[in-house]
């Protein structure tokens, strides 16, 4: 008999066990991960905001701190996998009822997340808006002054160059091409960036007619935002401007060696330029641009 009481109250304190626990805040701390070995059945890793994330088929397997079943989206293994994502930060402190404010819906990622007080809350390349708790977008690419490796663009911002281990501006043009030059309003730093020129050689060619018989051949190198053709002959907006500010299209052989492209887009570009000059001529001043890019001003000497 006293056996059967105490079955009988040890099943009632498990019956309130449970509903005590059904009871509970929706809202808990995200547990942080680096891959979905680190998460639950049910979960994988978020891989931008780094903590482990519900899955889902519709909005009914999510809880109410996080009602929205959609795609995670990007270009990792698990894009096409439905989570759970909030929508409000009241939402992921468990509702109006809760006093909590330690969680945001991550403007970024749209999961609850812990609110950020530093950057070191931040995962990679964050940094932390104190005054709401989000981790933004950082700016991670150095400014003018910082270091960099290498030359043209390296891990500079666009439109600077990294020239001697850091990152610059592209020398200011001041030779008379340039000061000639009446169509200023096509150059920027939104185009094409030239962040070298060297003169190659300079000979009696063929390419060249007998009026201004020797070819100088000047190699521009330039970095953009988009790639460059595979051919020279689908160049575009690239000019070469003479002494009294005039411009034509800059003139690219077509033979092996004068156009190389490069880069993991193709944004990397080795362009030889080809001018005929006189056959007593030394030296030559030229002008170089891409359309919204900087111009380049170049003193060529030679034999």
């Amino acid at each position: 008999m006293q056996l059967r009481k105490m079955m009988l109250m040890l099943t009632a304190l498990g019956a309130m066990s449970g509903l005590m626990a059904g009871c509970g805040d929706d809202s808990t701390s995200p547990g942080a991960c680096s891959s979905n070995d680190e998460c639950g059945e049910s979960e994988i890793c978020h891989p931008t905001a780094e903590i482990c994330v519900q899955t889902c088929n519709s909005g009914s397997d999510c809880p109410s701190t996080a009602k929205t079943c959609a795609p995670l989206g990007g270009t990792g293994p698990d894009a096409t996998t439905s989570i759970c994502q909030c929508s409000t930060d009241v939402l992921c402190n468990g509702g109006t009822d809760s006093e909590s404010t330690d969680l945001v819906c991550s403007n970024l990622d749209n999961v609850c997340v812990t609110a950020c007080s530093s950057d070191a809350d931040c995962t990679s390349g964050r940094t932390c808006d104190t005054t709401t708790g989000q981790c933004e977008e950082g700016d991670t690419e150095p400014e003018p002054g910082e270091s960099c490796s290498g030359e043209g663009l390296s891990t500079c911002d666009y439109g600077l160059i990294c020239s001697s281990g850091t990152c610059s501006e592209p020398p200011a043009p001041t030779c008379q091409n340039y000061t000639n030059f009446p169509n200023k309003a096509d150059l920027g730093n939104t185009g094409p960036i030239i962040y070298k020129v060297e003169t190659v050689s300079a000979a009696t060619d063929s390419f060249c007619g007998s009026d201004a018989p020797k070819r100088l051949r000047i190699r521009v190198s330039a970095y953009s935002s988009t790639s460059f053709p595979a051919r020279s002959q689908d160049l575009s907006d690239f000019f070469y401007v003479v002494t009294d500010g005039g411009r034509d299209n800059a003139v690219v052989s077509s033979s092996s060696g004068n156009y190389t492209v490069s880069g993991a887009n193709n944004d990397q570009a080795q362009i030889i330029v080809s001018l005929c000059v006189g056959a007593s001529s030394t030296t030559n001043s030229a002008g170089f641009y891409f359309k919204d890019g900087n111009f380049v001003c170049h003193q060529s000497n030679y034999q």
